[in-house]
């Protein structure tokens, strides 16, 4: 292939490790399929613009269309990067005097920034998809569990009564924003820097907005400096990765303990489960051990992004390069979080009888008795509050006698001669009852929770649509490229 890059300005080759350090190739073929639509896309302009012939159009068009069908295996990868490569190639095909005029107007700096875009706009929309699938599944299971008592934590100790639905749907609604914080980025990302070259744009008289169009943009990043030397839409990406990813190792961390002897609320589906090469009655949750894992993953890369960045002057600097592998290990390591998640959660087996049996252990109820003292004896709540606390030194659920015997130390009486009555206290120390009770907006009670799983349901049917469209805009754009393309070699 042509030596394309190096034979002017330099005069020595670099040796192999030299190539192997400053060689983006790797990860490039994240960008592959892109580079190709960025061509084309660029190509038309300049025809369009006569800054090519048609000829020399329509054999560039008909060269990268080959480069597509062939694959990146047919690149030579001793390259630097893929671009190079790509055009190399290219000019092996067709000749210089036709595929050298491809690169007109334009600077591998906003062809990579394009190309990273393009990429990480789709994998953006994918991970939407699966983010949808599993906000689905745990309102599927939500709605199954509208009864399922379990004991609700706060620092991991037994605090009040409550749903394994209540408990899913918290989860679910922090998946949720993390759709939105998606979706939000989503915009910033879907913005074409090509035009820009290499930081001061060019004299070709070329034309932004239709390259954008052609590729789908929602619009351009104005400013030819900002446009290529801008890494914020990867960092923004990597930090909502990172936030999801957190959120799913929140879920990963209980089903881990979940689903031992001491709580046995769940027991995984085999294929979320390994066993021990020495003790052979273990079956180890360890697919959501690695996925609370790989939050550290995203979290790294999140670190990395924003230490390649720091106090980079403008406008391009190599530096960037590095930022490539970070966002594909970031982007890689979520959607398959997100899908293992989705799976582990759809095929557990719950062990309600479990779950119901520690509701009230560790008197899970106090903080109700203690209303039932407010509402029904007129006292404050923090006099209610020392009462039970009291009570709760003591072993088993407190009877009215013992409650009026310490409420006669704190108060000067019995609450029984303020009304509270027996029959009181035992609907107070009901869990089921409890959680019926707390029917406020988004509480464990069941009617709160039809309702809020319906509310979230059809928050889902619109984001769905949201997502359709943005997709469907998106493949539009893409298959008129491909028409343009079509009329240019047809001419």
């Amino acid at each position: 292939m042509s030596d394309i890059l190096r034979r002017g300005r330099l005069a020595s080759v670099p040796d192999e490790e030299i190539i192997n350090f400053t060689s983006s190739m790797n990860a490039d073929k994240w960008i592959f399929k892109a580079d190709i639509l960025v061509d084309l896309a660029h190509t038309i302009m300049l025809k369009e613009r006569k800054i090519i012939k048609a000829e020399d159009c329509k054999k560039i068009l008909e060269g990268l269309l080959t480069i597509k069908e062939e694959g990146i295996e047919k690149l030579d990868h001793t390259y630097e990067d893929i671009h190079i490569s790509l055009e190399s190639r290219l000019i092996d095909m067709v000749g210089e005097d036709t595929g050298g005029r491809m690169h007109s107007g334009r600077s591998r700096n906003d062809e990579v920034a394009t190309c990273i875009r393009l990429t990480l706009r789709n994998e953006l929309l994918l991970l939407m998809e699966d983010v949808i699938a599993l906000r689905n599944t745990l309102n599927d299971i939500s709605s199954e569990n509208l009864d399922t008592l379990m004991p609700g934590f706060t620092h991991l100790q037994h605090a009040q009564p409550t749903t394994l639905a209540h408990h899913l749907t918290a989860h679910a609604n922090a998946i949720g924003r993390d759709l939105e914080r998606t979706r939000d980025c989503y915009k910033r990302v879907n913005l074409s820097p090509l035009g820009a070259a290499a930081f001061a744009s060019t004299g070709f008289d070329l034309d932004r907005e239709r390259t954008c169009k052609l590729l789908g943009f929602d619009g351009l990043i104005e400013n030819s400096m900002d446009a290529v030397s801008s890494r914020d839409f990867l960092i923004e990406s990597a930090s909502v990765f990172a936030n999801l990813m957190i959120n799913l190792s929140k879920m990963a961390e209980e089903i881990v303990i979940w689903s031992t002897s001491e709580f046995a609320f769940i027991e995984l589906d085999d294929r979320y489960a390994s066993t021990s090469s020495i003790m052979p009655q273990k079956k180890n949750p360890d697919t959501a051990e690695l996925l609370r894992g790989k939050s550290g993953d995203a979290i790294g890369s999140l670190m990395s992004l924003l230490a390649i960045c720091k106090a980079l002057p403008l406008s391009y600097n190599r530096d960037l390069q590095e930022a490539t592998p970070n966002i594909m290990q970031s982007l890689e390591t979520t959607r398959a979080s997100v899908r293992i998640m989705n799976g582990m959660m759809a095929t557990m087996s719950i062990n309600k009888e479990n779950m119901a049996g520690l509701a009230t252990a560790g008197f899970t109820t106090a903080t109700e008795l203690a209303d039932t003292m407010v509402r029904v004896c007129d006292i404050p709540f923090r006099t209610a509050h020392q009462i039970v606390g009291v009570l709760a030194r003591g072993n088993g659920e407190p009877t009215l006698g013992e409650i009026d015997a310490v409420a006669h130390n704190v108060i000067g009486e019995s609450l029984s001669s303020r009304g509270l009555t027996e029959e009181m206290v035992k609907e107070a120390l009901d869990p089921i009852l409890n959680v019926s009770k707390r029917s406020v907006i988004g509480g464990p009670s069941p009617d709160s929770m039809e309702r809020l799983i319906e509310s979230s349901r059809e928050r889902i049917a619109n984001d769905t649509q949201i997502l359709e469209s943005l997709i469907t805009d998106r493949d539009s754009a893409i298959e008129n490229l491909f028409s343009e393309v079509e009329k240019c070699i047809d001419v």
